[in-house]
């Protein structure tokens, strides 16, 4: 694990916006125009994910994906300028939040500044041509991490962008060698300290997909030595199951404890229900009161907690990586006031240091706790619909429940959970 990773991460919620997309404008100003909005979400960290020029050469959709960029070093004028990016900057600082910015540092566009400029800085397959080593990525060339001309100009790269922002959500981070991660991060470290470092980590299948066609793909464990925090993508695919009947509680629940040991006791791990590869939550999930406790579950989770925009209002679309497909700050759900609330009570210290355990207390209702000397958090969460008594280890006595400011009587170390969502915290009861 990195050293000098601070765990108070865990009590972060990451606010995920896609700039072209957000809104009909799809600007810069029109994003620092709904802060206010975002910061009362509970936001503590912004993503913005990439700002950069698109490639236009094998370009997918009309505008082409973000993710394949033509310069590092500039702003997509689509976006805003470069003062515009820099007064959006300040202006998530005055609010109180800090921003990380997307790094994709294994692809370019294959008619980028550096294909143009450094042709010898790419992988090539053995034809000579330029290529990359997942098929499906028509709209990227990969590039050859054995050039060290490349990891000094990345570097630098990422120490011009540092004195505007707080951190980097590195995107592939896997196919990138961890001793460039391990420089980089160092490196950094002495010219901006307190900087995050988040790593889009791969699934196992993927891992395995990469590796087994004879390149490298860097596990968890590895990207743990080098960022703060690492995706919740070895877990994703038995939440889908579990939400979906195919797997249960228990088997779920022993997942999430043995990442409690198999990573570094300073661990954070990113946890999401949506992102922008992934399916909304609202599509996956079966009915209103699922997304609610599903989402607060995925909230109350030891780790950072990431919400991608629109999630809030219950979206079902996913928006479109290649064409102009603005996200609808609107919807079906209102769940902004849970999320302010789980956001607050996260900051807790019981967040970052409590002993923390998951169970299940039937088939249905998952139980969530962190526990430190005298202090106590208790939540649960139903995973399919479910009304009933409910095993509960408090005293009889009447507790307030911290999501709707309701009281709920304890009797024989049972309460009636009623399908919504329950969160008790031990120093914040309130007896009567």
């Amino acid at each position: 694990m990195a050293n000098d990773t601070i765990t108070n991460l865990r009590q972060q919620v990451i606010y995920s916006v896609f700039p072209r997309n957000y809104t009909a404008q799809g600007t810069f100003s029109a994003i620092q125009a709904d802060l206010p909005r975002i910061k009362a979400l509970g936001t503590d960290i912004i993503w913005l994910m990439p700002i950069y020029p698109i490639g236009k050469a094998h370009r997918k959709g009309a505008l082409g994906s973000p993710y394949a960029i033509a310069d590092y070093r500039s702003i997509n004028p689509e976006l805003g300028t470069m003062a515009d990016f820099k007064a959006l900057t300040t202006a998530i600082h005055q609010q109180g939040m800090r921003v990380i910015i997307d790094i994709v540092y294994n692809h370019t566009s294959p008619d980028s500044k550096l294909v143009q400029q450094h042709p010898d800085w790419f992988y090539h397959k053995s034809n000579g041509d330029f290529g990359n080593r997942v098929a499906d990525w028509s709209d990227i060339i990969d590039l050859d991490y054995q050039n060290s001309a490349l990891w000094t100009y990345q570097i630098e790269t990422l120490k011009q962008w540092a004195t505007e922002v707080d951190g980097f959500r590195c995107d592939v981070a896997p196919l990138v060698p961890l001793d460039f991660w391990l420089t980089a991060r160092r490196e950094l470290a002495a010219y901006k300290p307190g900087l995050i470092w988040l790593a889009e980590s791969n699934d196992s299948a993927f891992l395995k997909q990469v590796r087994d066609a004879g390149f490298e793909d860097l596990s968890d464990s590895e990207l743990y030595q080098a960022f703060d925090m690492v995706y919740d993508y070895d877990t994703l695919a038995d939440l889908h199951a579990t939400v979906a009947g195919k797997r249960s509680l228990g088997e779920f629940a022993r997942i999430l404890m043995k990442q409690d040991v198999t990573f570094p006791k300073n661990y954070v791990k990113l946890r999401f229900l949506e992102n922008h590869d992934v399916p909304r939550a609202a599509d996956y999930l079966s009915t209103p009161q699922q997304v609610k406790n599903l989402l607060a579950f995925n909230l109350f989770e030891k780790g950072s907690a990431l919400i991608y925009a629109g999630e809030e209002f219950g979206a079902k679309h996913l928006p479109s990586l290649f064409d102009r497909d603005p996200v609808a700050l609107n919807g079906p759900l209102a769940l902004t006031p849970m999320i302010r609330q789980i956001s607050s009570i996260k900051h807790h210290s019981l967040f970052e240091t409590g002993a923390y355990q998951v169970q299940p207390v039937n088939e249905q209702v998952m139980q969530v706790q962190y526990q430190q000397a005298d202090e106590l958090a208790l939540g649960y969460f139903a995973f399919q619909t479910f009304t009933g008594e409910i095993s509960c280890p408090l005293a009889n006595g009447k507790y307030l429940n911290q999501l709707d400011g309701q009281d709920i009587m304890v009797k024989n170390n049972q309460f009636s959970f009623t399908g919504d969502p329950v969160i008790f915290i031990k120093q914040l009861i309130c007896f009567k």
